[in-house]
């Protein structure tokens, strides 16, 4: 087989070659930005997503680079407990949940993409503008470079794709949820079980998901933070924008738990950045021939769930396995039948009861008051349900994920 062409080189793109890499199947990845730096703020890497990497002789690196989630927590805004349980191997997974530095898992991917399949596996400054394609080929066109051509393109070009809106051009902006969030990372001392995804408070009045990422020397840590809150003016879909404390402190600014203080937190990262929660409609079709999308350039999702670069490593999988049975327009479109229904899925819980509706369902029932028992506001075994629920949903069912 002719190289399959890989355009874009994050998560999702980087993780395909290697996955191509290990079937047999030659590749090579376009990245538009000139150099690639590890930017970005803390991701989750799911059990299932974990299996994956770990098959690819990750596991390692990844544990060493950041945290083995050991249990997701979840509180009001005045701190009280309303339900946690163990998570990755603490839950009796195979697999880690591991936290981790998004730009550190994209280099730690990349180190391996180039020490695998060779230094120029990844070209860089191939800006992507469209592909075309024969019965026998498909090209890939860049700005101010040559055509290149292969067996097949695969769109890992992100939410913005340039492939996606070849095939979609009246599709749109990605669509606005209503609601802003403001990121960062803080050297903080250790919390809970210094391994703890916590998730407090609801959007109405103000949301944060704070988490461990990386253990330093000194027995600090580095945490990552989100602070959501329901912001319909905030439009701009600028995903590095640098964002300001004034605008989202004040409704954090009375969160001092016993375990953490939460603006003292805030106020002690070095920087702030501001994004909109988006995603977009799911799509009827993402195989045209020898092109097809994957990751965000496919299903686009509001980053609740922690599952966004979970679904993405799940598709690769599905791909390269598609692509040893079959010839490449067969295999695409079989890729396409496996991965468009469950991410669908996703992608429409993601909007409606991810989570974080464990969140909403006592915020709804106590008033945003404090409790006296979480027993008399909710069942734990109703808790549990809504958790599972999406653990179906996203596929790292501890039973599923197992068989």
């Amino acid at each position: 087989m002719a190289e399959v062409l890989i355009v874009g080189a994050g998560i999702g793109g980087l993780t395909l070659a290697l996955t191509l890499h290990e079937a047999g199947i030659p590749c090579r990845v376009f990245e538009s930005s000139p150099e690639i730096k590890p930017v970005g703020v803390g991701i989750n890497v799911l059990p299932h997503a974990a299996k994956e990497l770990c098959a690819l002789g990750l596991r390692d690196v990844l544990l060493s680079s950041g945290i083995a989630t050991a249990e997701s927590a979840f509180f009001n805004r005045f701190g009280q407990l309303i339900y946690r349980e163990p998570a990755g191997m603490a839950a009796g997974y195979d697999w880690p949940q591991v936290s981790i530095h998004r730009g550190t898992l994209q280099m730690l991917l990349l180190d391996a993409v180039r020490e695998r399949l060779g230094p120029d596996a990844v070209a860089t400054g191939y800006q992507c503008t469209g592909v075309s394609q024969t019965d026998d080929a498909a090209v890939a066109h860049f700005a101010d470079r040559e055509a290149v051509s292969g067996a097949a393109a695969i769109a890992c070009d992100g939410i913005h794709s340039a492939i996606r809106k070849q095939f979609y051009p009246d599709e749109g902006a990605p669509l606005y949820s209503g609601y802003n969030m403001w990121r960062g990372v803080t050297v903080w001392p250790r919390y809970l079980t210094g391994g703890s995804m916590v998730r407090a408070g609801w959007l109405a009045n103000g949301k944060m998901v704070i988490y461990p990422i990386r253990d330093l020397p000194d027995g600090r840590q580095l945490i990552n933070w989100v602070a959501e809150i329901e912001t319909p003016q905030h439009l701009d879909r600028d995903w590095n924008r640098s964002g300001r404390l004034e605008d989202f402190l004040p409704a954090f600014a009375d969160w001092h738990f016993d375990w953490l203080d939460v603006p003292a937190l805030i106020q002690a990262s070095e920087m702030v950045l501001e994004f909109p929660m988006v995603d977009q409609d799911p799509l009827p079709r993402w195989t045209y021939g020898r092109v097809t999308l994957l990751g965000d350039a496919a299903h686009p999702m509001v980053p609740r769930g922690s599952n966004g670069a979970g679904q993405a490593i799940q598709d690769c999988r599905a791909l390269a396995d598609c692509l040893k049975a079959a010839d490449v327009p067969e295999a695409l479109t079989r890729y396409e039948a496996l991965r468009l229904p469950p991410t669908t899925q996703v992608v429409l819980t993601n909007r409606r009861n991810p989570p974080d509706a464990i969140l909403r369902e006592v915020y709804e029932r106590t008033g945003d008051k404090p409790f006296g028992s979480i027993d008399d506001v909710i069942p734990a075994e109703e808790l549990r349900a809504m958790s599972d629920r999406y653990k179906t949903v996203a596929g790292y069912d501890k039973k599923a994920l197992a068989g």
